[in-house]
């Protein structure tokens, strides 16, 4: 499920910040803090799909170095059922400026038998991205590096904050937006591309028009698909549901419940 907690964040794309980080720097026209997502994660076990647990986030204005920031958290949990399959407990932590330059990013992973804790900070030394990475293992060795990556750079939360102020308004089928993502020990190509508008009904009971869109990661050689997925065609970009495939087999998400939305919902289908 290490894929997940992307993909619930998901839809795409950076810090010591403030003037070193203007390049970097998006403006947030999507969210604001006190924002709250829940969904229901199903996986598909022996041809039926069955709900195995659940993820949440949460947005709060915060300080990171004194510094005025957004803190996002993203908590999933499977249940009983997910962990006769798999036993996942992860936690997500990242900060950014207000400008969403990212500052910090943190997972802590409980997937199977796997444990680990990834760290990234992001400095700007004279305006270029510097990025430090870190994997704690639970052997308790730990890799560690700083690399100067030469662009912006993202890693799953502050890809998510960020992505969601795109304006797709121009966008055609077929459009192709390229970044690179930031693990604790890696820098990987990544894409994603539009595939036109959909219909679809959330597990709240509400219908929302949805921008849908396919995430690809260029991993060991080769491009691989991680997943479909669609947010509401309006200002939120709020992920409603999330079709992942999975090194061993395939998962959905569909929202819950969602408070504290910045904009008004006009993407809700009557």
């Amino acid at each position: 499920m290490k894929r997940l907690r992307f993909l619930l964040l998901t839809a795409v794309m950076l810090g010591m910040a403030g003037v070193a980080a203007a390049q970097c720097n998006f403006r947030n026209t999507a969210f604001k803090p006190g924002e709250f997502l829940s969904y229901n994660l199903y996986f598909n076990w022996k041809f039926v799909w069955v709900k195995v647990g659940t993820a949440s986030m949460y947005v709060v204005q915060s300080k990171y170095n004194g510094q005025n920031a957004y803190r996002a958290s993203l908590t999933t949990k499977g249940n009983s059922k997910m962990d006769k399959i798999f036993v996942m407990r992860d936690t997500l932590l990242c900060y950014s400026t207000l400008d969403l330059a990212p500052l910090y990013y943190r997972k802590g992973a409980l997937e199977g038998k796997r444990y680990t804790v990834d760290e990234v900070w992001y400095k700007y030394p004279g305006g270029d991205c510097q990025v430090t990475q870190s994997r704690l293992h639970k052997d308790g060795h730990r890799d560690r590096r700083t690399v100067n990556p030469g662009e912006c750079v993202y890693d799953m939360m502050n890809i998510f904050l960020r992505a969601r102020s795109f304006d797709p308004a121009n966008w055609k089928k077929g459009y192709v937006v390229n970044f690179r993502i930031a693990d604790g020990n890696s820098l990987n190509p990544a894409k994603l591309e539009f595939l036109g508008r959909k219909t679809v009904k959330a597990d709240n009971g509400v219908k929302y028009r949805c921008l849908e869109l396919s995430y690809t990661e260029f991993d060991k050689g080769e491009w691989r698909e991680i997943a479909h997925f669609y947010v509401t065609d309006d200002a939120n970009h709020i992920p409603v549901r999330l079709d992942m495939f999975l090194k061993f087999g395939s998962a959905k998400a569909f929202l819950t419940s969602m408070k504290g939305i910045r904009n008004k919902i006009s993407s809700q289908v009557k």
